[in-house]
Formats: C-alpha cells, structure tokens, sequence
C-alpha cells in the first residue's frame, strides 16, 4: 500500500508542556491503531488464513475511502465519528496485511517490527525536536514516494527480484524520511489550548493516521527487504 496524505496548516508556536502533551494524544491514538491492526491481522490469520484474492480489491477500495474521508472532513465529523472510522481502518489493514504472516517467518516479521519501531522512534523524536524546517526534504521525498510508486507497478510486469529489492530499500529510506517530517508538520498543526478540546483530539487522530501510514508503509518496505520466506 502506498497511501499519504499531506494536508497539514502552519500554526503559531505552542506551549512546550502543552504540544508534548498533543503529541502523546496523538502517538497514542497511533498505538491503539496499531494494536487493532494486530489483533485482527492474528485473528484473520488463525480463523481464516490466506484470505481470498477479490477481497483485496474491495478492501483496498475501503482503506482508500476511510482515509479520505479522515484527511478531508475530519474537522466536520464528531469526535466518535472519526473515531470509528480510524479503528475500522485499522482493522481492515489487518486482514490486508494477515497475508504478510503466510509468507515470512515470525522471526522475520518480529525483527522487521522491531527495526521499524526503532527507526520509527529516532525520526519522530527528530522531527519534534529539531529546529530545522524539514519542508523541502519532504518535498524531496514527496516526488521518491511518486518513483517507487511508479516503479513498483511497472515491476508487476517486469517481476524482477533485484528491483523489487531495490524499490524496498528506497522505500525504508523515503518513509524513514517521512517520518521525520510529518511528525514536524503534526506538531505545528496544533494551536495552543486545543489539547483538551474536540477540535484538538481530531486533529490528534488525524495525526495519528499519518504516522500510522508512515509506521506501516516502513514496516513494509522493511519486511520486504529483511525478510525470509517461510517455506
């Protein structure tokens, strides 16, 4: 999947205490996402196991909608509203990435996780961090996100494995990248004094799916490159 949205607002700057206390809001909300991803990718795995091809389209077609609807009304839905719709995107990237559990080894799969996790945690630590505008590096990866998008589709019909090695280690670059970025560009979309308002929790979730989208996309490329096939 190669889903990103860049939909953010330049703000003011904001209460340090304050702003820290958003980005947990929203790194949280990320967590809770993840976890269902896990519950329902096991679930799907233990109860149904290699799900059907046509379920691919529509579910496909499904995570394409939710994210939509997320990024571009998420100021227009109700706090619960949002809710929802993040935690059933959540699940239906579950049943789309349970696949991932009949191909690697779960040594693979915990490695790739955990190098994820790692690389996920040092660029959005970066990203609050730092005093440099990060926004003409996202630009840059912007426009690399476009190339391996283009690039992975030409390798269905190629199918070379050496490219698809190299569009994966492109890719851990990029969203490692990415990372860094959105999580800049989550922090100074919050205004001061909305950490307890609804206006600040939607914002917190939309937040959440744009790190969510980085965490997995990473995760992905990085399986892809690391991993080893079960056979």
């Amino acid at each position: 999947m190669f889903i990103q949205q860049k939909i953010f607002q330049s703000t003011s700057s904001v209460n340090s205490v304050e702003a820290s206390s958003y980005m947990n809001k929203v790194f949280g909300w990320m967590g809770a996402g993840l976890l269902v991803t896990a519950i329902t990718a096991n679930w799907t795995v233990s109860n149904i196991g290699f799900i059907p091809g046509s379920w691919y389209l529509f579910l496909f077609i499904g995570q394409i909608f939710l994210v939509y609807r997320i990024s571009r009304h998420v100021m227009n839905m109700s706090v619960n509203g949002a809710t929802g719709m993040f935690i059933l995107y959540s699940a239906l990237t579950g049943v789309s990435l349970s696949g991932l559990a009949m191909i690697y080894t779960a040594e693979s799969i915990a490695t790739s996780f955990l190098s994820t996790a790692a690389l996920f945690g040092g660029m959005a630590i970066y990203g609050m961090t730092t005093k440099r505008d990060l926004t003409s590096m996202g630009s840059f990866l912007f426009m690399g996100l476009i190339g391996i998008i283009i690039s992975s589709v030409i390798n269905i019909f190629v199918g070379s494995s050496i490219i698809q090695l190299a569009i994966s280690a492109i890719g851990v670059i990029i969203f490692t990248g990415l990372t860094a970025y959105d999580t800049q560009k989550i922090l100074q979309m919050y205004k001061s004094g909305e950490i307890y308002s609804d206006s600040g929790t939607k914002k917190a979730i939309l937040g959440a799916l744009v790190l969510y989208l980085d965490f997995i996309n990473l995760f992905i490329f990085l399986l892809r490159f690391l991993g080893i096939r079960d056979k």
